[in-house]
């Protein structure tokens, strides 16, 4: 049989004990562009924003729980049920 009659590209690929148990696998190519001083930015700003809804999170939560805004919130609830 030829090289390549069974689909395969015929080149025995590298293998990489360790990574793959031992099998042959194909070189996964370095897609990361190491000239790009902006690569990794948008991982950055999503831990930003996290760490500001968190922070909202908290602050939403302290002002909740406070005696004026349960009494506020007891009242609008009441009011919309009575109607």
């Amino acid at each position: 049989m030829a090289p390549g009659a069974d689909g395969a590209s015929g080149a025995r690929e590298k293998a990489r004990p360790g990574r793959t148990g031992g099998l042959d696998a194909p070189d996964l190519p370095d897609t990361a562009d190491r000239s790009d001083p902006e690569a990794g930015l948008a991982t950055a700003e999503y831990a930003v924003a996290t760490v500001a809804a968190v922070g909202f999170a908290g602050l939403l939560i302290a002002v909740l729980k406070s005696d004026t805004v349960r009494g506020l919130l007891e009242s609008i609830i009441s009011s919309a049920l009575s109607v």
